[in-house]
């Protein structure tokens, strides 16, 4: 096994008795340290916790039959793992360790893996950025560039082969996003697949859900499986003749799509006609109103994530994205309505009976800067976040499935992502899809250089 083997790799060997689960997870943390001066993936490294827990994995009396025996896994610092605090990017948030696991830091656990450190978000997770007082998280692909957000952390311990794969959660975009700028697989399952908080309270209005980010589509299903408890979306198999609706529609009215993200959304799409699916245009218009609404609930959710917070602790576009939240709130211009609307049967007659699956391109523009963007105002982050991220709010109104893919590289040597969407119930159909996509275009399993 090597540093960067991935999740199923590590998992049969330590099964096998080939691996023990301390070197595995030691492998990961002195990568960690060698690379994490030059990333900035993580708010905190567990390192004595995390071999103590690889000790106890060790000496499981079902160690031979767990999924993820031993492998080392990343949490995003915006769910609870027990002993540690959770900060979401702020420095407002309680300092306290949390008391117990989430269902989903419980699940990796109790399937074997171990947790070696709490990835770097942007404050309450709001931007398609990853900084805060914590530090800048980078792109391996180019350091200069932002990760994405808001689980760049993730992303970027991913493509830097720090862990094979890591939690992410996805609230407007927020696995999808970074999975796309770091060259990722990243799937937000539909809702009620994953559990989204310790008593099950919705997160975001219900937009929200939790998901993995991995190298490759075999260990973003593995990771699924548990965080969902449904060992069956592991495993991977021929989809079916999916009828493949091709959109390059813009969500956001007079928005711009990178030429070279067009350009490689229309080669897989010929990528999956050869393999046998039929692949239509799908040119209905997104509604107005939507791109509208979804900016609404952005604004909104940051008013409601921010209330119970000390104002004078958060940064400074959180404080003015907060006021605009409040008030929409307060005039009901939330985006609820909107929401509402789409889930309620505007989502399903835009998708069509045509379609079983549509595909689009994943980022509009390349990934921003990696800059202390949190010291901005809201209007250069909104700016940024709609000329980048505008294809993805969409699919978290409805609640259904839908995962970035890589799609190659373009010629500023960054990633390329497209993005698969199906209706409720169908994250099988659309591992199932992309695991067929990777079998005949491949793509690089880490950055260039790691």
């Amino acid at each position: 096994m090597t540093t960067t083997s991935s999740a199923g790799e590590i998992a049969r060997a330590v099964r096998a008795g080939q691996l023990r689960p301390t070197d595995a997870v030691r492998q990961s943390l002195d990568r960690i340290a060698r690379l994490e001066p030059g990333i900035g993936a993580f708010r905190t490294v567990r390192a004595e916790s995390a071999l103590a827990e690889a000790a106890q994995v060790e000496a499981r009396a079902d160690l031979a039959e767990l999924p993820l025996a031993g492998v080392p896994v990343a949490v995003k610092d915006n769910i609870e793992v027990a002993g540690e605090p959770m900060r979401n990017g702020s420095a407002a948030t309680d300092e306290a360790p949390s008391a117990r696991d989430h269902p989903v830091t419980a699940r990796l656990r109790a399937a074997g893996a171990v947790v070696v450190g709490l990835t770097n978000v942007p404050e309450l997770c709001l931007p398609p950025t990853t900084d805060s007082v914590y530090g800048i998280a980078r792109n391996p692909w180019d350091r200069g560039r932002t990760p994405g957000g808001s689980s760049g952390g993730s992303a970027a311990a991913v493509a830097a082969g720090m862990v094979p794969f890591a939690h992410g959660n996805d609230g407007l975009g927020s696995i999808r996003i970074p999975a796309a700028c770091c060259g990722l697989v990243g799937i937000k399952p539909g809702t009620g697949v994953v559990p989204v908080s310790i008593d099950g309270t919705p997160v975001w209005g219900g937009l929200s859900e939790n998901g993995p980010l991995a190298a490759t589509v075999q260990d973003t299903a593995l990771a699924l499986s548990v965080m969902a408890a449904n060992p069956a979306l592991a495993t991977l198999g021929d989809p079916g003749r999916l009828r493949i609706g091709f959109s390059l529609r813009q969500a956001q009215a007079g928005l711009p799509i990178d030429p070279q993200f067009v350009t490689a959304a229309k080669a897989i799409a010929a990528a999956f006609a050869e393999i046998g699916h039929p692949v239509t245009p799908h040119t209905t218009p997104y509604p107005l109103w939507l791109g509208n609404g979804a900016v609404r609930s952005w604004f909104s959710f940051a008013a409601e994530t921010s209330g119970p917070l000390e104002r004078a602790r958060l940064d400074r576009r959180t404080r003015q994205m907060a006021a605009i939240g409040r008030t929409l709130n307060s005039l009901r211009l939330d985006g609820a309505g909107s929401r509402a609307r789409w889930r309620d049967g505007a989502a399903e007659q835009f998708f069509g009976d045509a379609v079983d699956v549509l595909l689009l391109p994943a980022l509009s523009q390349p990934p921003a800067a990696a800059h202390r963007w949190g010291q901005r105002g809201a209007l250069p982050n909104t700016v940024t976040s709609l000329k980048v991220a505008s294809l993805f709010a969409p699919w978290n109104i409805a609640g259904w499935p839908a995962m970035n893919v890589p799609a190659g590289v373009d010629d500023r040597g960054l990633p390329i992502g497209v993005q698969l969407v199906a209706r409720p119930g169908h994250e099988h159909t659309l591992l199932n899809l992309a695991a067929q996509l990777e079998a005949v275009r491949p793509w690089p399993l880490r950055a260039p250089g790691f």
